[in-house]
């Protein structure tokens, strides 16, 4: 009887998974309410974070396939022509792939057969959960509050937003609870990974976490992103040495961080463009003209890429000290060597080049710096 039992459990795996071969996959995909020969692109995220097509079809009765090859679980995106959603996502793995598109809405759509996007379809069922819990306690709140700002009523604003954290909090605990929890799951590898964009990435928790990834993730491209970018995140930890870097001043001369640092230098990402950057920089602009001739040196840094708004905006804003840019935005290689996902960020760097504190703004940065200066 035993025999029995294991030779049917057998046959149905085989029966079940002889459709596709190691390394293969196929999307068997269904949606409703789109026009036939409507065209469906498949695409996936290059190394620029841009995304790619990889193949195209169009749908017929509602229905549509893509096959293909695999090495490993990437995440892809399936954009429909006509359809106003921008993508929907899927992970090409080796198995039978199962999507129902809803036209109209992500988050009805679902996708499953294999097991990331089983585990892709639980993870965003359960965070949509929360997140539809936080937009309605800001959909119910929205009027206390502005009538509690209104009234300067400090109270109220400090109770809704002690709430509103909560919530926040909730939903983030389930994120880090899930990684610890699903070690083999590519979507783990992927929240990991989305942990660096934070505004100041927490590298000890990001270590932690990627430490507990099973073997095969940590083999994986993903897995392999993660300690890459762990250890340049690393680079520019308090404690390290500032990375030393040059380029050119709005006015076309080379300058290096070495040649610019005084007693304590500001290392400071700014942008013309940039709003809160542009609200800090009266406070820095005061803080330069009252402790520059204590020691303080400032380089900007700036993530333009129009040379003449760069300039005006120096101007504009009264900037009298170091500044320096390649004008290539976010692509700008000091912002990359210096892991900033973020602006305004700033660096505090002592007169041996060590940086001894980031992301300070306002008194808090006024006090590091006299501190430091007080030192020397």
């Amino acid at each position: 009887m035993k025999k029995i039992v294991l030779l049917t459990i057998l046959s149905a795996i085989f029966i079940s998974c002889g459709n596709v071969k190691d390394g293969e996959f196929t999307i068997e995909g269904e949606v409703k309410g789109v026009d036939n020969g409507k065209l469906i692109v498949l695409h996936k995220q290059d190394d620029s974070l841009g995304m790619i097509p990889v193949d195209t079809t169009r749908i017929k009765d509602g229905k549509f396939t893509f096959k293909g090859k695999t090495k490993e679980p990437l995440m892809h995106q399936i954009q429909i022509e006509g359809v106003n959603i921008e993508t929907f996502y899927v992970i090409t793995e080796t198995g039978e792939i199962d999507i129902t598109i809803d036209k109209d809405s992500v988050q009805k759509t679902k996708v499953g057969g294999t097991y990331n996007n089983d585990e892709m379809q639980s993870f965003t069922e359960k965070r949509n959960e929360f997140q539809a819990k936080i937009k309605e306690f800001e959909y119910k709140n929205q009027s206390k509050l502005a009538v509690a700002q209104n009234n300067n009523d400090e109270k109220t604003i400090k109770q809704l937003q002690a709430d509103y954290a909560v919530l926040q909090n909730n939903m983030k605990d389930y994120v880090m609870k899930y990684i610890g929890d699903h070690p083999k799951s590519y979507i783990s590898s992927l929240l990991i990974y989305s942990m660096f964009a934070d505004f100041e990435p927490d590298t000890a928790k990001i270590q932690k976490y990627y430490d507990g990834l099973d073997q095969s993730l940590k083999d994986h491209s993903e897995g392999k992103k993660i300690l890459k970018k762990l250890k340049e995140t690393k680079k520019v930890d308090v404690g390290k040495r500032a990375p030393d870097f040059s380029a050119k001043s709005p006015d076309g001369k080379v300058i290096s961080l070495k040649e610019s640092l005084g007693k304590v230098t500001i290392i400071d990402f700014w942008a013309s463009w940039c709003k809160p950057c542009r609200m800090e920089n009266p406070n820095v602009v005061a803080l330069y003209n009252e402790l520059h001739s204590k020691g303080l040196n400032i380089v900007g840094v700036s993530l333009d890429k129009d040379l003449n708004k760069w300039k005006e905006a120096i101007a504009k804003d009264g900037i009298t000290w170091t500044q320096v840019s390649n004008l290539k935005e976010w692509k700008e290689p000091i912002a990359l060597l210096y892991n900033v996902n973020s602006i305004p960020k700033t660096f505090v760097v002592n007169k041996y080049g060590i940086v001894v504190a980031k992301d300070l703004t306002g008194k808090e940065l006024k006090d590091k710096v006299t501190e430091l200066l007080a030192q020397n």
